[in-house]
């Protein structure tokens, strides 16, 4: 019998709405071939599935997350929340995943890559720094990286721009982490919109073995479905595939 894993998402503030969260479970359950349990912490359960297990973002010890300081609701901060040890009853092989992201294909082998934190390689960036959007990790195994933040505040955060190339950064300097292949996640606006003049006449596409299309900044997967931009110098055409899989 196969072991029991986690997925596990964040949800705070105003930025996302229930049905993100309803409709990423809705994607694992479709994508995900073993036995696992599905948790959001959130400050706000309302409107999330019964099927969701939903549990308060927990509080580390650290009163700049604990008090909702105003830069910890920005560039992913809380997401580090993940690394508490003990995080509620949970155990085991956790894989989590952000919110604004589509899911096309297989997540099994994302539990069977092996590495102690594998993480996106970020698409931009040449110095190792992975991009959190979907990491994997085990339950309580790098609580260091939440002590170093808290210990060493503000000085610990003081050369990175966010919390992906703080938690990338800090375990990189302990030789563990490692990246998914290239193809499993893409980025929608790099690796699937046309580029130039040929996104006014050709729909963004999926690109070949991608399991996991990575919607940073804008356009979100409702607006890619509605083939708005967001950008007025960017043209969208609607994407049916988005919506095919976003639900």
């Amino acid at each position: 019998m196969q072991q029991t894993v986690n997925v596990l998402c964040i949800k705070w503030g105003q930025k996302y709405g229930p049905e993100y969260v309803n409709k990423l479970h809705s994607m694992v359950s479709r994508h995900l071939h073993r036995p696992f349990r599905f948790v959001c912490l959130t400050d706000d359960g309302a409107g999330i599935d019964p099927a969701v297990e939903v549990k308060p973002i927990p509080a580390v010890g650290f009163d700049q997350f604990d008090q909702r300081k105003p830069w910890s609701f920005g560039h992913g901060w809380l997401k580090l929340t993940s690394f508490t040890d003990p995080l509620y009853d949970l155990t085991g092989p956790t894989l989590f995943l952000d919110l604004d992201i589509v899911i096309v294909g297989s997540l099994d082998e994302f539990f069977e890559q092996p590495g102690e934190f594998i993480v996106i390689k970020e698409w931009d960036k040449k110095d190792g720094t992975g991009n959190t959007s979907c990491y994997r990790f085990t339950i309580g195994a790098h609580t260091d990286a939440l002590e170093h933040l808290k210990k060493g505040y503000p000085q610990s955060i003081a050369d990175v721009r966010n919390e992906q190339e703080y938690i990338t950064g800090f375990l990189n300097r302990q030789g563990k982490v490692s990246y998914w292949p290239d193809a499993w996640c893409r980025s929608f606006k790099r690796h699937c919109m046309r580029p130039g003049i040929l996104g006014w006449f050709s729909p963004p596409t999926i690109p070949p073995g991608a399991k996991i299309i990575v919607f940073h900044g804008k356009p979100n997967p409702p607006d890619v479905i509605a083939g708005v931009s967001g950008k007025w110098y960017r043209r969208v055409l609607p994407a049916q595939w988005v919506a095919d899989h976003w639900r």
